[in-house]
């Protein structure tokens, strides 16, 4: 989020009474305003009524009894997946539309679509959508109305940083190279060459992508469903879903049976909602609920213009709107503070507006006049004002629900449905035919939002407000939204912030980030001002986060650096009470975990075990730890269960989505299974540091030696007077324990430890560190270093699957093939060779001037004295990555358009044989050069 937005209120309650003088009064927003209107009326630019004999349904026409998968939503992303679905060969499919095709948003949509993106997987879904949209004319015959006219993407020198935004541009450059976009940074006078209407005194540079333009969303849709019906598929215009069925299946879930309509049921297994704005209509009917909010949204669009030509479309950051060329005229849009929120979407809405709000839309032509001095002197052809779906972090929402089976979601676009209902379509097909996608989605996926969360109204509302005001904002690395906090928080967060933790959100726990000189405390959301809400006076918490608005280091780097030599050289203690925490237990409980844990474990009680979990291509669904435990006492550290049993420790973020993939094995194979959440019940200490043992062994009766507790062993043991269950891992590379206590006894547990380590300089450590620890040590981040798409051999995690055994486990044949062919692709370290450059991640690789693949993840390692950071090489010959290929030519990483030397290591350069965590801290661990690491 940019600088200039980050302000604050008083505290208020995150309701709909936040929005005084919006709608009325305090009174939650309706649809009041609504005009229903033909599109050509009103000068709408996609003007084309979306009818086809080939494709559309007459009044009459009756339902099928059966399909295999009936789209409901016949907007932009229905009509793809019903497209892409016949693409696999799934014909026996119908998508039902309540009006008619592109109803609701689609049919207002600006059309705009861009290519340059800030994280791989947007870059994917892009390229897929581009290459269906170039291949639709020839396929069916319907011209999409693809207009390759480029993309503007400006730097105002009257941003409040506006070097950092032509660095953020760069590094996408650099990132979408690796995917094969051209682009090109421009000076003022190449961009007035380029677009003679922009006034560009204040501008400092553009990156200009030429294959960037816009699409027609009638045309596309027709394509879609023209060739979807030619395959077999049918599309039934009018025809309103009013019910799902569902029926039970084992371990307490659901499944798709039937869908109701006003036309009659038909029985199905796959329901796909991607019903746009009345998605949770359609979700309701299954018991769910999706995190997604209506917004009042729009555009104007200007008279012609004399002496118009063709021009590139433009993003204006510094005005948060865009310019795109419209006829002889231009399309006007903006991204504002006070966007206007729905609390329902009225059924038959269909093809309605709402009345234009004059004073944003003048606003809007005064800020895109100063850009583009024509618009001053032009008229207002039409306003185009209509319902837009937002989501809490701004991606759209899409995945089978793992609730109920067969219900799979693909809606919640955040104003880019055109360009990503290409790829998010394709990738829906594959999910319903092959089970899984076939790019990592987890970003995308419902599975990211705790179901808390999904059914918090106002959560959803403030957090949808903050980025739909922000879209247009700077991403720093290390920002943190201002919206809907503290919804979880671990028993320690109050000590911790009077200890001056700085908090960092994730799946609405607050974690620490790291920690400052004074207490920061996060303040409740003003709304930055808007609705009337006064701005919030206390900067602590803001100005905190203004220290990582940056592409260098940030200014608490010293903070970070104090807190990870504190681990490295004597002891620190991080709070991971955010980790998902669940109790794997039944009469099947080992039938289960043998098949999804990847690594053996019929190990013996108290051993504890990191595994990943795979999907049947052999890809990474997930890595956590496994503790092999028995009942006990009833505690939550020590709950009571018959049989043996397995502790289970997952990332923070990825928790429903760990379940779900178990649940969803365990009820495939009919397997009796108990699968209880901790998560808000036990809290996490980890305390990590050669001089860890110290000070617990001072607090508990407990033999913690080597030979007692030996690395990867735990215990339930009584520490400081409470019980607690112990695991001796580490994410940091060191001698430490985990100490997974009972949420009512956290804060006495670490006031114990904290009294015990001040002796011997216990610090209090964050997640930044906690980060630059573990990548300095080569532990993976799961959708990061290590996603669906990345086999175990390739990531360099081949010891966790149990190969000598017997043991069948999912993924098994799929990696056991890999073996045999070999792979193409390869996990690899490299440190930077100049220490005084960081690195972010998404940098691109070269190997002897040939672009060989893109930095997943990278940070700063204090200990090594540089950049550390991961990435996969893939040879573009389609060769297998030896070591040799790997220990010879010369490597370098593009950052922000710059190439930098950079030293490759075949294992991390940090304690590569292991010896720290085991408690031996005789010997070096950590090369004095950048030489290779054999």
């Amino acid at each position: 989020m940019a600088a200039a937005f980050l302000r604050w209120g008083k505290v208020l309650p995150l309701t709909n009474t936040a929005f005084r003088g919006v709608g009325g009064g305090g009174r939650s927003l309706g649809v009041s305003g609504e005009r229903t209107t033909s599109r050509g009326a009103i000068g709408v630019p996609h003007q084309n009524t979306v009818r086809d004999q080939a494709s559309s349904s007459s009044s009459v026409e009756s339902l099928p009894g059966e399909a295999d998968v009936v789209v409901v939503g016949g907007g932009v992303a229905g009509c793809s997946v019903l497209y892409h679905l016949a693409k696999l060969g799934l014909t026996n499919t119908i998508l039902l539309e309540a009006h008619q095709l592109t109803a609701g948003t689609t049919w207002h949509t600006a059309g705009l679509f861009y290519r340059l993106s800030s994280n791989e997987v947007d870059c994917m879904l892009h390229g897929s959508t581009m290459r269906i949209c170039l291949s639709l004319e020839e396929e069916t015959g319907v011209n999409p109305g693809w207009i390759n006219n480029g993309s503007l993407f400006l730097t105002s020198r009257k941003e409040d940083q506006p070097r950092e935004r032509q660095q953020s541009l760069e590094q996408m450059m650099s990132l979408s190279k690796v995917f094969g976009v051209e682009s090109h940074l421009l000076n003022p006078a190449q961009i007035k060459d380029l677009h003679p209407l922009l006034n560009v005194n204040d501008l400092q540079s553009a990156v200009y992508t030429p294959t960037d333009g816009s699409m027609d969303p009638a045309g596309i849709c027709l394509a879609l469903t023209r060739a979807a019906r030619w395959a077999g598929a049918r599309v039934v215009e009018g025809c309103r879903v009013t019910d799902i069925t569902t029926a039970e299946t084992t371990l307490g879930g659901r499944k798709v049976t039937e869908v109701h309509t006003t036309r009659g049921v038909i029985k199905t297994n796959v329901v796909v909602n991607a019903a746009g704005g009345w998605s949770n209509d359609i979700a309701n009917m299954v018991g769910l609920q999706v995190p997604l909010q209506i917004y009042r949204h729009g555009y104007l669009v200007t008279d012609s213009i004399p002496g118009f030509k063709v021009v590139p479309n433009v993003r204006n950051y510094s005005g948060s709107s865009y310019l795109k060329p419209q006829g002889e005229g231009f399309t006007v849009g903006v991204f504002e503070v006070n966007p206007v929120p729905i609390d329902k979407l009225s059924p038959d809405f269909s093809f309605g507006l709402y009345e234009p709000n004059w004073d944003i839309f003048g606003d809007m032509m005064q800020t895109a006049a100063i850009i583009m001095p024509a618009l001053e002197t032009v008229g207002v052809k039409s306003t185009i004002y209509g319902p837009e779906s937002f989501t809490p972090d701004g991606k759209a929402i899409v995945g089978d629900d793992p609730n109920i089976e067969g219900f799979f979601h693909c809606c919640g676009f955040n104003s880019r449905g055109m360009q990503l209902s290409g790829g998010c379509g394709e990738q829906i097909a594959k999910w319903v035919v092959e089970g899984r996608p076939e790019i990592p989605m987890f970003i995308y996926d419902i599975r990211r939002f705790h179901p808390l969360l999904c059914s918090n109204r106002a959560w959803i509302l403030a957090r949808t407000h903050e980025k739909l005001l922000s879209h247009y904002n700077i991403i720093f690395p290390h920002d943190e939204p201002l919206a809907g906090r503290r919804q979880r928080c671990s028993p320690l967060h109050q000590v911790l912030e009077d200890a001056g933790a700085v908090y960092q959100e994730k799946q609405g726990w607050e974690r620490p980030g790291w920690f400052g000189t004074s207490p920061a405390p996060v303040q409740e959301y003003d709304w930055y001002g808007a609705y009337g809400n006064p701005i919030c006076r206390d900067l602590r918490y803001y100005n905190s986060l203004k220290g990582g608005y940056t592409f260098g280091f940030p200014k608490y780097h010293d903070l970070i650096q104090r807190e990870c030599l504190a681990a490295r050289e004597g002891a620190a203690v991080f709070d991971m009470s955010s980790f998902g925490k669940y109790y794997l237990t039944g009469r099947d409980a080992q039938k289960v975990a043998d098949w999804v844990f990847s690594a053996d474990v019929t190990r013996a009680l108290g051993t504890t075990v990191y595994t990943c979990m795979l999907n049947h291509r052999g890809g990474i669904e997930a890595d956590l730890t496994v503790s092999v435990c028995e009942g006990g006492e009833g505690t939550a550290c020590d709950p009571a269960f018959q049989g043996r049993g397995f502790y289970l420790t997952t990332g923070g973020s990825t928790g429903m989505y760990n379940m779900s993939h178990i649940l969803k094995e365990a009820r495939t194979h009919q397997w009796d299974i108990q699968l209880l959440e901790h998560t808000e019940d036990l809290a996490i200490l980890s305390v990590q540091g050669p001089k860890s043992r110290c000070i617990l062994q001072d607090l508990t009766d407990e033999d913690l030696s080597n030979e007692a507790f030996p690395y990867t062993t735990h215990k339930v043991i009584t520490l400081a007077g409470h019980k607690l269950r112990a695991l001796r891992i580490s994410f940091v590379g060191e001698m430490g324990w985990e100490l997974h206590v009972p949420s009512a006894s956290a804060l006495a547990v670490y006031k114990a430890v904290m009294a015990a380590g001040e002796p011997l300089g216990v610090a209090n450590a964050g997640f930044l560190a906690l980060d630059s620890l573990s990548c300095e040590k080569g532990y993976r981040h799961w959708n990061h270093e290590i996603r669906p798409d990345d086999t175990p051999l390739e990531a360099g995690l081949t010891f966790t699957c149990k190969l000598n055994s017997s043991t069948k486990f999912l993924g098994r044949e799929a990696v056991e093939a890999q073996i045999k062919k070999g792979f193409s692709k390869k996990l690899v370290t490299f440190t930077l060779d100049d220490p005084s450059l960081p690195l972010w991640g998404h940098e691109g690789i070269w190997r002897d001037d040939e672009l060989v693949g893109h930095i997943r993840r990278a940070e700063y390692a204090f200990t090594l004295g540089r950049a550390v950071c991961y990435g996969y090489v893939e040879r573009l010959d389609g060769g297998q990555v030896t070591t040799e290929y790997l220990k010879t030519g010369t490597w370098q990483l593009e950052a922000m358009l710059k190439r930098h030397d950079v030293t490759i290591h075949l294992r991390p350069p940090f304690d590569p044989k292991n010896l720290r965590v085991k408690g031996v801290y005789k010997v070096p661990q950590w090369p004095t050069s950048t030489s290779l690491v054999n």
